[in-house]
């Protein structure tokens, strides 16, 4: 089971993201990402990979994202 999505999303500058819109967004963006994300790590276990090497693999993923903001390297 994946975390349920945050109470608050904090915005850049510190105050809670509050567009309704924005909110649905980002909570339909979490249940999708949560799907996939359990639907990939159930595979690759099934499939024989090791767990703490498939958790590792995609704790990777996540912390080599690049920022949309920031200028490519």
């Amino acid at each position: 089971m994946t975390a349920a999505p945050p109470a608050v999303w904090p915005g850049a500058d510190g105050a809670p993201v509050s567009c309704r819109e924005k909110l649905k967004m980002l909570r339909e963006n979490h249940d999708e990402l949560g799907q996939t994300l359990r639907d990939t790590f159930e595979d690759a276990i099934l499939m024989g990979v090791d767990e703490a090497a498939m958790r590792d693999i995609l704790s990777g993923m996540i912390r080599d994202l690049e920022s949309p903001k920031r200028p490519a390297r």
